[in-house]
Order: C-alpha cells, then sequence, then structure tokens
C-alpha cells in the first residue's frame, strides 16, 4: 500500500514538472530590436526603509537607455523610518528626472497593495511598470518591454526575475530555488495556466487595472500584488496575459542574507499561497508539498522495513531528474549554471526546509520591512 501510496505521488509530480518543462520550451526567448520608442510608461516603486537599496535602484533608472520623455517614476513612501526619502531628494537634485514621491498612509491591512494603488492613481501614463526597492533594472529594461508591447496587444506582460551577489551556500540555495519558481511561472504561462508573477517586474495598463478594481477581493491579505492581479487578469480575459522571456527584461535583487530574513519572507509567501484561485496553482502547490513530505516520510518506513532501500532510491532519482532538467533550463536562459554544482546538496535540504515553513507558518506570524503581519 506505502508503495502504491509513493509511486502515485511520484508519478503525478513527474507529470506536473514534465507540463512545466514543454510550457517553459512553449514560451519563445524575446530578443530586442532597434526600432524607435513608442510606450510611454509610469514606473510605480513602492519603498519602506530601503537606504541601503535604493541607490543602487535609482542609479540603474538613472542609467536607463529610454526616451526621459517617456517615462515617469512614482516613488512611494510607505512610512520609511531611515533616510529613505532624503536618498531619493539627493538623487533629484542630482539630475534624476520626471520623480515624484508620494506618502502612503499604511491604514489598510496590506500597506505595498495601498501604495501601489496611490501610485497608479496619479499615473500620466497608460502603461504601469512595477519593481521593488530593492532591485536593480537593466538598462535596456523599458527598451525590451516597449518592443514587446509594439508587437503584441497584452494588457499584462509578467518578465523574470534574478538573484546576483551571490557567494554563499545560502545565496546559493535561494537561486536554486527562485530558478525552480521562474521555471515554474514560465512553464505555466506556456501551458496557458499562469498563476504566479513577481510584482519585481511586471507590467499593466492603467486602464485593465481600473477594469478589474484593483486590487479588491485581496486587500486583506498582506503580500501577493502581484499574483492576484495576475490571476484576477487572466480570469477575465486570458488573451491579457503573457510572458516577457527575455534577458534584456530582467530584473535582479539580492538574496535574503541570513535564515531569519529567509524564512520570514517565505513565511509572506506561504500566507499568499492559500488564498490562489486558480485552480491549476492549487494544483501545483498540493502536489509539490506532497512530493516533497513523501521524501520525508519514507525514510522512517524504510527503517521499519515497510519500503526497500532501492524503490526509495528509484523515488529520488526520478524526482531530482526532472527537477534538474526544469532548473537546467531556467538556469541557461537566466545565465546562472554556475550554482548548479550544489544542485543535489540544496534538493536534499530543500523537502526538510519546505516541511519546516509549512508546519511554521501555522503558528507564527512573520516580520517585513519592520512590520509584523499576524496570521
Amino acid at each position: 500500500m506505502v508503495f502504491i501510496i509513493a509511486i502515485s505521488i511520484t508519478l503525478t509530480y513527474l507529470f506536473l514538472i514534465s507540463v512545466f518543462i514543454y510550457g517553459f520550451d512553449k514560451v519563445p526567448k524575446f530578443y530586442l530590436d532597434d526600432i524607435p520608442a513608442e510606450t510611454q510608461f509610469s514606473i510605480v516603486i513602492p519603498f519602506r526603509n530601503e537606504s541601503n537599496n535604493l541607490p543602487q535602484l535609482l542609479k540603474s533608472i538613472k542609467d536607463l537607455q529610454y526616451p526621459i520623455d517617456f517615462f515617469e517614476i512614482i516613488l512611494i513612501d510607505d512610512q520609511s523610518e531611515d533616510n529613505s526619502v532624503k536618498i531619493v531628494k539627493t538623487f533629484i537634485e542630482n539630475g534624476l528626472k520626471n520623480v515624484t514621491i508620494l506618502k502612503n498612509e499604511g491604514v489598510n491591512f496590506s500597506p505595498k497593495k495601498e501604495a501601489i494603488t496611490k501610485g497608479i492613481s496619479i499615473a500620466k501614463y497608460d502603461w504601469i511598470i512595477t519593481t521593488d526597492a530593492d532591485c536593480r533594472v537593466p538598462k535596456h529594461w523599458l527598451n525590451t518591454f516597449d518592443c514587446f508591447i509594439q508587437k503584441n496587444n497584452y494588457r499584462l506582460i509578467a518578465a523574470p526575475v534574478n538573484y546576483y551577489d551571490i557567494a554563499s551556500f545560502l545565496d546559493r540555495f535561494q537561486t536554486m530555488d527562485i530558478l525552480s519558481l521562474m521555471g515554474t511561472t514560465i512553464g505555466a504561462f506556456g501551458v496557458r495556466e499562469p498563476f504566479l508573477a513577481n510584482g519585481a517586474n511586471l507590467a499593466y495598463k492603467k486602464t485593465l487595472f481600473t477594469e478589474l478594481s484593483g486590487f479588491e477581493g485581496s486587500d486583506k491579505i498582506a503580500s501577493g500584488d502581484d499574483v492576484f492581479l495576475l490571476q484576477k487578469a487572466f480570469k477575465n480575459n486570458p488573451d491579457d496575459v503573457f510572458y516577457l522571456k527575455s534577458i534584456e527584461a530582467t530584473v535582479e535583487t539580492k538574496p535574503q542574507r541570513d535564515w531569519g530574513q529567509l524564512i520570514s519572507q517565505r513565511l509572506r509567501w506561504m500566507a499568499k499561497t492559500t488564498h490562489y484561485k486558480s485552480f491549476f496553482g492549487i494544483i501545483t502547490g498540493l502536489v509539490v508539498m506532497l512530493m516533497n513530505l513523501l521524501l520525508i516520510l519514507l525514510i522512517p518506513v524504510i527503517l521499519f522495513d515497510g519500503l526497500s532501500v532501492t524503490d526509495f532510491l528509484y523515488i529520488v532519482i526520478i524526482k531530482f531528474m526532472v527537477d534538474f532538467l526544469l532548473i537546467f533550463k531556467t538556469s541557461r536562459f537566466l545565465q546562472q549554471e554556475s550554482v548548479l554544482p550544489i544542485f543535489i546538496s540544496a534538493s536534499i535540504f530543500y523537502p526538510f526546509f519546505s516541511l519546516y515553513i509549512i508546519v511554521l507558518s501555522f503558528f507564527k506570524s512573520y516580520t517585513w520591512k519592520g512590520r509584523t503581519f499576524k496570521k
């Protein structure tokens, strides 16, 4: 009986990840053409206590190779307690143009959604593009989005996020994880069942945001400004959304620098998964959780002769092989092959880490940007 259950979960997992691998290849890579810019963008960036990160973001925006009159920058201060606002004003004094600084009241349960909504409300242009204050954007970021928009009629466009400044095992572990997430995200778009996006690199029309009543329906959930808007847009009209699979449009951020920050981040992510509206997304989360849980539970089963070591190794090999193929494809696309040598160790560690986060999420609140969000 144990063997039948284990094989059933393993084969289901194998099929699911194979679907993502197929979908990953179905999304074509997009390459920037040298064409005149046409699209005007409102870059919306909420920030809170980001004095250590804002300089690199603002410098990268200042270095954008896009006509300065074709974009504006709307920065929303979400009640920062450091000198973040002073840093922004210094950049303005030193030549950063078309910048508006707003003050967010932070009265809603989801202050980030409130901040983004406030920024969008005063945006001059129909195309909204969001990123996070702890990121840096590539110099042809807007050019690539503009080129894609000129060639397509989508109204919500998700794009990649990658890590940089990778040194420790913790950094590599997180990079391996984000490669898996990016592969899953792109794969789901490829099979036309998108349920993941990252607000650090997301573009959509202001008119679409208005039609969807913004974040209404998810405004009581602290995080998820990205995935819930995507899922709502896809449900409203699947033809409105697509993925911009381009290295030239990839936003970069740093991994969490200690385990405490990583755990808080994953608890925040976990909090929104229980509110998914995408059936495919719910099934994916369930199957992945069962597969990771299976690997842990089978260890004591082996000790009590409920399963042979050989059968267990077959299950592990099947999981590792299909995982590696998806991660390998994503690492080549995002130029992160250097982290692949830790694949085995990270894959062994991940089920235990994943289970720990799941269990912890039932009992522990999480702290993010100096705020504590209770369950």
